[in-house]
């Protein structure tokens, strides 16, 4: 079903939906976009990587009535209680919760196992025992670990690269195993490099996108690791929100207990993306029309290069990327600007 006519459907007859991860990056712009159709919705979040000012902006976004629709569970993946509360009487989960990060896995890879896996498992048994319609999860490009072959395709994957990595194939291989044996519906979504509005520029693991926005505008040298040929599939926001709802609601058999690529199928080197983020905002801070960046040693668990296949997506979702990446940052950019600037009078 194209994009536009399931949420014309999701509008004539709501569902109930539950988003780990509310307060989050995506989780957050997910549930502006159920809001906003008018969907009932369950949020689960521990705000460890989270945001109350997050939900406070889709609060703001919606309104009164919307918002009403929202029934918010402050919990933790990692107790099955809260996973089974926030699963009750829900009809579709998009699970977002996570820690995300290859360095931070790197630094401390038993609490991204604790999230990531040991959380996942909790998750997959409280939907299983309520019998949830679909179970939607936020998979990892990173997946595809050292596997030299560009576009990515789903089938084919190399050795992880860390951590993280790891954690992300395992919920994959959980998904598949709760398909096979429990008969429970699932997606999973290989995302590629999301960026877009709430995605938090501050803390040691901050993506890149935000993180060197906040440095730019503040005067700070942008630093990059490697040669700055390093390229990604950079994926704005409403791409992967699309992607989520359609798999929540895609009805062809073949579609079920797949894994999906979510990006553009692009390739944009980080010296690229320097010269994009300078563009858009040296108009407004002359002082980057000469700014260059400051190169270093790559760093361990990095990927050198990423592009996705969507054609699954495209033939069995729906998937129709809405924003390439220089309209992406065109539409995010005056909520980076906004944040940055916020930060700095804080």
């Amino acid at each position: 079903m194209p994009y536009e006519a399931l949420q014309c459907a999701l509008r004539a007859a709501p569902r109930t939906w539950l988003v780990t991860g509310a307060a989050g990056f995506i989780g957050s712009n997910l549930l502006q976009t159920l809001l906003e159709l008018d969907q009932r919705v369950v949020g689960l979040d521990n705000f460890a990587t989270g945001h109350q000012r997050n939900l406070d902006e889709v609060e703001s976004a919606v309104g009164a009535q919307r918002w009403a629709r929202l029934r918010f569970i402050r919990g933790d993946i990692r107790e099955l209680n809260d996973c089974r509360s926030a699963c009750a009487g829900v009809d579709l989960v998009l699970h977002q919760a996570a820690l995300g990060s290859v360095p931070r896995s790197l630094a401390d890879p038993l609490a991204t196992n604790a999230v990531n896996v040991d959380g996942f498992l909790n998750m997959l048994v409280a939907a299983r025992d309520a019998k949830v319609g679909r179970f939607v999860y936020a998979a990892s490009s990173s997946t595809y670990g050292d596997h030299p072959a560009l576009p990515k395709v789903e089938d084919l994957i190399g050795a992880p690269l860390s951590p993280y990595a790891v954690t992300k194939y395992v919920n994959e291989l959980y998904a598949d195993v709760f398909g096979r044996s429990y008969g429970l519906k699932s997606i999973g979504l290989r995302y590629f490099n999301v960026f877009g509005p709430r995605q938090d520029p501050e803390g040691a693991y901050a993506a890149v996108i935000p993180k060197w926005i906040a440095a730019m505008i503040e005067g700070r040298p942008v630093q990059i690791y490697g040669d700055g040929k390093t390229s990604r599939d950079f994926c704005f926001v409403a791409n992967a929100v699309q992607a989520n709802l359609l798999a929540a609601c895609a009805d062809r058999d073949d579609a079920l207990n797949q894994v999906y690529n979510v990006a553009v199928g692009d390739r944009t080197s980080l010296n690229e993306l320097f010269e994009l983020l300078r563009e858009n905002l040296a108009p407004a801070h002359p002082h980057l029309r000469d700014a260059r960046p400051a190169y270093g040693e790559f760093r361990p668990g990095d990927v050198q290069h990423s592009q996705a296949d969507i054609t699954k997506a495209a033939q069995r979702l729906g998937y129709r990327p809405s924003h390439r990446v220089a309209q992406g940052l065109a539409q995010a950019m005056p909520w980076y600007t906004w944040h940055a600037a916020r930060a700095t009078t804080r």
